[in-house]
């Protein structure tokens, strides 16, 4: 959420955010009118307040009954119209929150200016796409040939977008992710185990409510909503507490399944495993000093970027243009890995700079050590890695010219034995 303070002072640039977003500007407007109404309700009703005070000392000094009685009588009238400014000014400053919840985080100006994905900026390729003197398949090819992926139970058993992994497949997936947990807490990540489902008001602390309510699962009977990314969890754990300057950074990374009600359409673009309902990720995420965000982001790119490189996989650094970019991000680079069978580039990893913005919902703040007033802190997350692309990427650039897939060497001590996955 951002601060109305800042969208105040600083109305043009709050403006020429939402304009970079391709947003139109109404709703500053809005919040701006929303706070003078706030500000010149809350001056009105102070004042009336004053003047209730001072009458009452007065009355208190009168000797003349009557007198008296007619200046209660008209304090009874002065606090029923306090009463009535009072319960309006719950209702403006509801609208005014309401408005604000709607309204995206401002990108940094290191963000390029685009449409859509298409205009995101490649800022580096590590590794070379790997060359077959066979045609590579895909993995909705190998999978099902092997016996590790089963699309018809999935479908059997959930619908469409839903699918079974099984044998060496399933193992391959939780070694993956057992092996990402493992790194990331060789770099400094202290792991959590947290709930798959949050309380309504976690949801919003996080960014994901209201903006993407549709595409949330949602058990209204308990009003438990089912996590879209570990995020969410990793946000609330912190609602409401207060961290001193000298603990920060907190690095904090978690396994979930995730769940999204994906809008997708028959084609190329969503066959196999590349997009459903649910799927697992191990998430990153750091509570910092504001002055530290942008290298702390870097270091998460590096630290997603080891996990790529671990796996020897090809993969790619994008910056993230302002019509790609998230609700709640300030900035986001993407990690893209190459899946030769699919031949494309996979997106496994989003590493975003949050700035307050979720800090500010959910209320998490720092003491700063000098024992100045407390501050928002600053959050960042970002995919380390997300499943199943990483599973795709890896089925895919290990295949061998048989239709079996090699175990990459940092997981084979989690595979039981299991080098080689064939038929």
């Amino acid at each position: 959420m951002l601060d109305i303070k800042l969208i105040r002072e600083q109305t043009e640039l709050y403006k020429q955010g939402l304009r970079n977003r391709h947003m139109e500007t109404d709703i500053i407007d809005e919040v701006i009118a929303l706070d003078e109404e706030r500000r010149a309700l809350i001056l009105d009703v102070e004042s009336k307040k004053a003047e209730r005070n001072a009458v009452s000392k007065e009355i208190g000094r009168m000797k003349d009954k009557t007198e008296r009685e007619a200046k209660i009588a008209s304090m009874r009238a002065l606090g029923d119209e306090i009463d009535s400014l009072d319960e309006k000014l719950k209702g403006v400053e509801a609208d005014l929150y309401n408005q604000l919840a709607t309204i995206p985080n401002l990108p940094d100006p290191d963000v390029p200016i685009g449409l859509d994905d298409k205009d995101n900026v490649v800022i580096r390729t590590i590794g070379e796409k790997k060359v077959f003197d066979f045609e590579p398949k895909p993995h909705w090819d190998l999978g099902p040939e092997l016996g590790i992926i089963d699309f018809d139970a999935g479908v059997k058993l959930s619908g469409s977008r839903f699918f079974v992994l099984e044998g060496a497949g399933a193992r391959l997936e939780r070694a993956l992710i057992f092996w990402m947990l493992d790194l990331h807490m060789r770099q400094g990540y202290r792991e959590f185990y947290p709930p798959w489902m949050v309380r309504q008001e976690v949801m919003f602390a996080s960014g994901q409510l209201p903006k993407f309510a549709d595409n949330l699962y949602h058990d209204a009977e308990e009003d438990y909503w089912f996590v879209p990314t570990a995020e969410v969890p990793l946000t609330g754990i912190m609602m409401g507490e207060v961290v001193d300057e000298a603990d920060l950074p907190l690095n904090l990374t978690a396994y979930t399944a995730c769940f999204r009600r994906e809008k997708m359409s028959a084609g190329r673009d969503v066959r196999g495993m590349k997009r459903g309902h649910q799927f697992d990720k191990v998430e990153m995420y750091k509570y910092c000093l504001p002055e530290n965000a942008e290298q702390e982001l870097n270091k998460m790119v590096a630290d997603a970027a080891a996990t790529c490189e671990g796996l020897g996989l090809t993969y790619r650094v994008l910056l993230q243009s302002t019509g790609d970019l998230s609700f709640g991000s300030h900035k986001t680079y993407d990690i893209e890995v190459w899946a030769p069978g699919v031949q494309e580039w996979l997106e496994v990893s989003s590493i975003s700079n949050i700035g307050q913005f979720q800090a500010r919902r959910a209320n998490i703040k720092y003491r700063p050590s000098g024992g100045s007033a407390l501050q928002y802190v600053n959050t960042l997350n970002g995919s380390g890695l997300g499943l199943p692309r990483t599973l795709i990427a890896v089925m895919e650039n290990y295949q061998q010219a048989d239709g079996s897939i090699v175990i990459p060497e940092v997981l084979k001590p989690l595979m039981g034995g299991i080098d080689v996955i064939r038929k």
